[in-house]
């Protein structure tokens, strides 16, 4: 199995990708590193030649589009190592050392920065420099990829702009976004851009029955409910509890007749978006501080008590810890208000008379009720709501005030 098979729907940049493997790969077989050693710049000495290779990267797409598996796959593309490529075989073969290790996050040349934090700071990302100045151990490619480029706080967009300006030669910078205005004007315009769009649905179906082993209806009922969304399709149709909680979301429409309604649906929709944010706590804080208090030397000896001067370091980890919670939270309600737009769609679709398949037939009994007592005009009026929230949510006001705000315009339409 080839690397691009992981990139669902996305032909033309797979083919833009691997004509720049192709060409990186050539670039290291002619020994062209002192070449690029002088001018400081591996990708200026490709262009020269008419190459499609460069030195930095800048892949958008909507979420879900699966801009990040783009930019792993290209990343074990370019360390491939297969015998077959002597024989005229494309870089990328899926089953060599060199992409197999970059695939699951090992390689010694690969760094794969993603953050589970609000934002990528500049300490993170002067050591994720100080990385890329390094020269490849395996003689091909040390290459960055960053899934969360537009994280980056301004100082720490900055500091990326001097190491992506004046790459070390052979580093490669492979930056994610969902769009070219989330990343700094200074950076976008060194690299080369590629758009990814949503994945049909069908093909994301497909993807989730021959990867997955998912049976092929609910592979198809999740995406399209996702509306071709890859991650969110596979977690739909493989985890019990996020159907659950997306039937309730699907409900609230149908439970804000009074104000008593709105305010309470809005507190459990914050509710659930915590327990999602406790769960994932749950999973990963306990197994984190335990790994911390070992290596800090909290020997089962002392009762647990951690040794003087250690202090600061869990204190540390708990901040982080803090700050993970309050993102996963804020995943969460978006995840949920998400849903909540595909609904409205579903309802002005009906309301407009469209040939469109829903993406919420399983609930088409309160689609068609919604859209049989309002108008085209106050679909809309709701949907707008819904994207209001969102973007008060991204401003940091309060969840539940935000929340509430949107259910009591709901209610009015």
């Amino acid at each position: 199995m080839a690397v691009w098979d992981d990139v669902v729907g996305q032909e033309r940049v797979t083919a833009q990708l691997a004509a720049a493997a192709r060409d990186a790969d050539a670039i290291v077989a002619a020994g062209t590193a002192a070449h690029e050693a002088s001018s400081g710049e591996p990708g200026a000495a490709a262009e020269r030649t008419g190459s499609q290779m460069t030195h930095a990267w800048l892949f958008t797409g909507p979420p879900g589009s699966g801009r990040a598996a783009a930019a792993r796959a290209f990343a074990a593309a370019l360390q491939c190592v297969s015998p077959d490529r002597a024989l005229g075989g494309a870089p990328g073969c899926g089953f060599c050392d060199g992409c197999h290790t970059t695939l699951v996050g090992t390689h010694a040349d690969v760094e794969i920065v993603r953050t589970d934090l609000l934002s990528i700071g500049v300490k993170e990302t002067r050591d994720l420099v100080r990385r890329a100045s390094l020269s490849p151990a395996g003689g091909r490619w040390q290459v960055i990829v960053l899934e969360d480029a537009d994280r980056l706080t301004e100082g720490a967009g900055n500091v990326l702009l001097k190491a992506v300006e004046e790459p070390a030669p052979r580093t490669v910078w492979l930056l994610c976004a969902p769009s070219i205005e989330d990343v700094l004007p200074t950076i976008r315009s060194r690299c080369r851009h590629l758009s990814l769009r949503t994945p049909p649905v069908g093909a994301v179906a497909d993807v989730l029955v021959r990867r997955d082993g998912i049976d092929p209806e609910a592979a198809a009922r999740a995406a399209r409910a996702t509306q071709g969304h890859i991650d969110r399709a596979r977690r739909l149709a493989t985890d019990e509890r996020a159907r659950a909680r997306r039937a309730a979301v699907l409900k609230l429409p149908l439970r804000v007749d009074d104000i008593g309604g709105c305010l309470k649906a809005a507190q459990e929709l914050i509710d659930a978006a915590g327990e999602d944010a406790k769960q994932v706590a749950e999973e990963v804080d306990a197994k984190e501080t335990d790994e911390l208090r070992a290596a800090l030397g909290a020997a089962a000896g002392t009762g647990g008590r951690l040794p003087r001067g250690t202090a600061g370091a869990m204190k540390e980890l708990q901040d982080r810890q803090k700050r993970r919670a309050t993102r996963t939270q804020r995943d969460s309600l978006d995840l949920a208000l998400v849903d909540l737009t595909a609904f409205y769609r579903d309802v002005l679709a009906l309301q407009m008379g469209a040939t469109v398949p829903l993406a919420n037939d399983e609930v088409g009994d309160g689609l068609r009720r919604i859209a049989g007592n309002s108008t085209p005009e106050r679909t809309l009026r709701r949907i707008e709501a819904v994207i209001a929230c969102r973007e008060a949510l991204e401003r940091n006001v309060a969840p539940l005030l935000a929340v509430e705000a949107m259910t009591v315009a709901l209610r009015a339409g």
